[in-house]
């Protein structure tokens, strides 16, 4: 074979390759791009709604500031909270949580587990808490604007709900997140009665998935 016929094979081969490789990439790019295009369509269909957080109710059966040294916060609180799933597609599983009140950005409860919770399409499930404890430490500020507050007949506490979140819809499941709930509340005390009080304001709470 001469060295133009050899040269003119290597030519050959070589387009060859060229075309069956640049053939590849545009498959391979065409089935990425697809796969993110059926990706969308599903999220869109699919995409699923934050939960609803709502305190309906509170009762307070105990709750004392110390001011000697340490200071110290005796509690017990019980909040009904409302859980909303608005979505008509997708349930949703809670798992992890946590629950504790915060007064003026200090935890005055040790955290609280709660059991794991599983929630159907557009429904409403309610939570019933009893969160307290007995001289959790906190600082001089806040055992004495607790003692002021409290004198003052208005008590403004935060409900803390962590935990993760796990979405399905139909044969489609999320994996876990993580979820933080705040419930700011303004609470009616009067000196001396327990149980049941007013919640004054707006009960809804802030959600982040």
């Amino acid at each position: 074979m001469s060295k133009g016929e050899k040269k003119g094979h290597r030519l050959c081969f070589g387009l060859v390759r060229g075309g069956f490789l640049a053939s590849l990439c545009c498959f391979i790019l065409f089935f990425i791009f697809l796969a993110g295009l059926i990706s969308l369509i599903v999220w869109l269909v699919y995409r699923p709604s934050k939960p609803k957080f709502t305190v309906v109710t509170a009762a307070v059966y105990n709750l004392n500031a110390t001011s000697p040294y340490p200071p110290a916060v005796t509690s017990s609180f019980q909040f009904t909270i409302a859980i909303r799933n608005p979505s008509h597609r997708s349930s949703i599983r809670y798992d992890r949580l946590l629950g504790y009140v915060v007064y003026r950005d200090q935890a005055i409860t040790p955290p609280l587990q709660l059991p794991p919770l599983y929630q159907e399409e557009e429904s409403t499930v309610a939570i019933s808490p009893i969160l307290g404890g007995s001289f959790v430490p906190v600082s001089t500020d806040i055992s004495s604007g607790l003692a002021m507050d409290e004198a003052y007949g208005v008590v403004p506490l935060r409900v803390v709900l962590m935990g993760r979140i796990k979405y399905k819809s139909g044969a489609f499941k999320s994996a876990w997140n993580s979820l933080y709930v705040r419930c700011d509340v303004l609470v009616g005390l009067k000196r001396g009665l327990v149980g049941q009080v007013p919640l004054l304001g707006s009960s809804d709470c802030s959600v982040s998935v």
